[in-house]
């Protein structure tokens, strides 16, 4: 079928936790049926895209991928399954001429995201690699003071975030219905599972959105928690699910990244030590700072997601509002040729810190990183 309405036909593939928050319920409100709709959802659980479909509005459900690329009618897909799946998933729908919005994280390896790079770039197709925390306007101001000497000459960062069992404890997995009886087992396993890639992800689109690409990482990575237990039964795992990296940005610039079981730096995101001063969060030196969409972001009930420019309405009461702006910016870019900052080349270099990451854990090397992207 050919798209003649300049409205994104939407397909979600995967009707699990994250589809379930951030996805379907934004795409089913009145508000973005001019600039975009959901036309299909596939789930290979037997029933829970269809009982998705039912829940959201959806025109048509499928139980595999393939069945949604080839009858969905879509013109562009949103890739919320394991990252494990993610490249394979990807390079289905550039071959069958989607646009791409990637849940992070965007693939596991360099070699897999710059093979879909390359791939979007020949076949004149769009690739958005959420999280997009370019577009946060607090990240964007931090990185303009730092520019501007607020805390003098920057020294050292911290970032990061740890497990938990918030994947456990998830609403979508405590009920015994087909929507929220979701297996979390796929977030402590090999390929695409543990903290760096589900989590730190976010601190590490964040802290290299301020201060641009590294230049090296070295690491101390491997599995603490040899099991996690899920209604009443053990899940043995395999993934690094407790890792320490230190990143090099050249001149002596140095960033602690942590990727853990448990236990997090109560900082609000990336903090920035200088010379003179620190960033933590929203707040330099102790004090708030202002930024565009401060005055939404302190509104009753905000957060700094309201301050994203998609994000209005009765979008502010739903959840993962990051998610869904990063999903409006490939809308966007497909209707009115409006170029995101959110780039699938900036969640390369994400990737190279990562997988380099744990390269040098194995090996007890540095490692040089071999991507870049433009600030």
């Amino acid at each position: 079928m050919t798209n003649t309405t300049n409205v994104i036909r939407m397909g979600v593939v995967g009707a699990g936790a994250i589809a379930q928050r951030g996805i379907l319920p934004h795409l089913s409100l009145s508000d973005v049926q001019d600039r975009v709709q959901l036309q299909a959802v596939c789930d290979p659980v037997p029933g829970r895209a269809a009982a998705a479909a039912q829940k959201f509005g959806v025109k048509r459900a499928f139980t595999t991928y393939e069945a949604l690329l080839e009858h969905g009618d879509v013109d562009a897909v949103s890739i919320c399954s394991p990252i494990s799946l993610h490249y394979e998933q990807g390079k289905q729908a550039l071959a069958a001429g989607k646009h791409i919005h990637f849940n992070k994280t965007m693939t596991t390896t360099v070699a897999e995201a710059t093979a879909l790079i390359d791939l979007a770039r020949a076949k004149g197709l769009k690739i958005v690699a959420s999280p997009g925390e370019v577009l946060r306007p607090h990240i964007s101001q931090t990185r303009k003071l730092i520019m501007e000497g607020a805390i003098g000459i920057p020294v050292w960062t911290i970032c990061g975030a740890a497990f938990g069992r918030y994947h456990e404890e998830e609403i979508f997995r405590k009920g015994d219905d087909v929507l929220s009886n979701v297996d979390p087992s796929w977030y402590f396993r090999k390929p695409g599972g543990g903290p760096l890639y589900d989590m730190t992800v976010y601190a590490l689109h964040g802290l290299t959105s301020v201060l641009g690409p590294a230049k090296r990482v070295t690491a101390l990575s491997g599995t603490r928690i040899k099991e996690r237990e899920f209604r009443g039964a053990m899940i043995p795992t395999d993934a690094d699910d407790n890792t320490l990296m230190l990143l090099d940005y050249g001149n002596n610039l140095f960033s602690m990244v942590y990727g853990t079981a448990a236990g997090n730096v109560p900082t609000g995101g990336p903090t920035f030590f200088g010379a003179t001063g620190a960033i933590m969060g929203t707040k330099l030196n102790g004090q708030p700072f202002d930024y565009p969409g401060k005055d939404q972001a302190d509104l009753p009930n905000g957060n700094v997601s309201w301050a994203l420019p998609h994000v209005v309405g009765e979008h502010r009461a739903l959840g993962e509002l990051h998610v869904y702006e990063d999903v409006m910016q490939l809308v966007d870019w497909v209707r009115e040729g409006k170029v995101t900052p959110v780039t699938a080349e900036h969640a390369r270099h994400v990737i190279d810190i990562i997988e380099s990451a744990y390269r040098s854990a194995e090996t007890g090397q540095v490692q040089d990183l071999t991507t870049t992207f433009e600030v």
